[in-house]
């Protein structure tokens, strides 16, 4: 399987460069009903490397690695637009892949003249307008002529502003997204805009409540949690926590032996699961399994707790026996209190964890804050050359695009359909 692994090499009669991951993050953006609406695909960049980041680019399209990275959904890359290929056909081969364009481009008559002839091939191209005046300048005025969406920067402008400015590209057929959404007032008030989309850390922030109030089927799910947790429990155990839970337990088993994971024989029954993958392991699927199960949150929102398991699981490798498990736990649970929309705190005290989880969860320390903390880095696009060697940028390349291929393979399953 493609791991938006690409080689690049400068002559073709010299042996191709080590295929190296490119490192990559996509950033959803989802509509009024929290589905996705869009992709925004974030490369990572050096000042020196701007010149081999196109062909690269370019390889993991031609090649469907990133097709299936965001899989099939309308995609905006976000490369300068001065990289944009004289020859654009790998572009226009995948309708649903655009460019997320600055307001800068439209200063340059040559890059306007071919964002122009690929607008009119079909091409989407997203302006990301920020707080710049619309109206000031000409250039600008043509630029908003040739493409079909405009992101605003909603951190940026008061919410009068941002209605006026929305309602106002809506009047011309432009399609607005609010970027930038990062607290839940602000994610409130873009309800009520003409906006196509939100896009923001606001997702993967809890909406605290006054007084947290859990549903039944979520005190339930806690409850599942904690007999998880309990210490001397076998196979067989295992099997009768969830055995009244027919869904889950069909969920479980379609999962693990999905041809994904291509295991040697079929695994009939959760105690047969418990004693091939062992129980610790097995604790984290039901875990798995049961979040996937809340309908009532957005999909991009469970495979991000999804992605966080799966990167602090593999990054635990090197420490003590049992720490892997135990890191999954973490990062699965990273997300809980944006799940439940109740503090960590007091969700916690649900559960019986071990220390080391408990203490990464609520104040970032113990052994496993740190795995954490990288990845709270790699999200928010901080983790570059001034913080990490190129290696460790380059690991956490590779066990991204594995855990969000391992991530959306999952939830597929869990969701029983192979959609958004």
């Amino acid at each position: 399987m493609s791991n938006l692994n690409v080689s690049v090499s400068p002559d073709a009669s010299m042996p191709p460069v080590p295929a190296a991951p490119l490192p990559v993050l996509r950033v959803p953006m989802l509509d009024r009903n929290r589905l996705l609406f869009a992709y925004e695909i974030m490369f990572h960049r050096e000042p020196d490397d701007e010149q081999t980041l196109l062909p690269r680019v370019l390889s993991t399209i031609t090649d469907g690695a990133l097709t299936r990275l965001v899989r099939g959904n309308r995609t905006f890359l976000n490369i300068p637009a001065e990289l944009l290929p004289e020859d654009f056909d790998a572009l226009l081969h995948q309708p649903r892949l655009g460019v997320l364009l600055q307001p800068q481009v439209a200063t340059d008559p040559a890059l306007m003249k071919r964002l122009q002839q690929m607008a009119q091939r079909g091409c989407q191209l997203m302006l990301d307008a920020s707080d710049v005046d619309l109206d000031g300048s000409l250039a600008i005025a043509a630029l908003l002529q040739i493409v079909q969406f405009v992101r605003l920067d909603a951190s940026l402008m008061t919410p009068e502003a941002l209605q006026a400015r929305a309602e106002q590209l809506n009047s011309r057929g432009i399609w607005v997204v609010a970027g930038e959404v990062n607290d839940h007032t602000t994610y409130q008030r873009c309800l009520d805009l003409p906006l196509h989309a939100i896009q923001g850390r606001y997702l993967l922030t809890p909406r605290l409540e006054a007084v947290p109030v859990l549903t039944a089927n979520r005190l339930s799910m806690l409850r599942l949690m904690r007999a998880l947790q309990e210490a001397n429990q076998g196979p067989v155990e295992l099997g009768n926590i969830i055995r009244d839970d027919a869904v889950l337990s069909y969920k479980l088993l379609s999962c693990v032996n999905s041809a994904y994971f291509a295991l040697p024989r079929q695994l009939k029954s959760v105690q047969q699961a418990a004693i091939f993958f062992g129980v610790t392991r097995m604790r984290n699927w039901i875990d798995t399994m049961s979040l996937c199960g809340m309908d009532d949150r957005p999909p991009e929102l469970l495979r991000a707790a999804l992605i966080r398991a799966h990167m602090c699981e593999k990054l635990a490798v090197g420490m003590p026996n049992g720490s892997r498990e135990m890191a999954f736990t973490v990062g699965l649970f990273s997300l809980l209190d944006t799940l439940m929309c109740a503090p960590m705190e007091f969700l916690l005290t649900h559960l019986r964890l071990m220390p080391e989880i408990s203490q990464a969860l609520t104040d970032r320390s113990g052994p496993f804050a740190p795995l954490l903390e990288q990845i709270l880095a790699w999200e928010a696009g901080k983790l570059t050359s001034e913080h990490a060697q190129p290696q460790r940028i380059q690991r956490m390349a590779t066990i991204y695009l594995e855990a969000t291929q391992w991530a959306d393979q999952v939830y597929a399953q869990a969701d029983g359909k192979q959609s958004n």
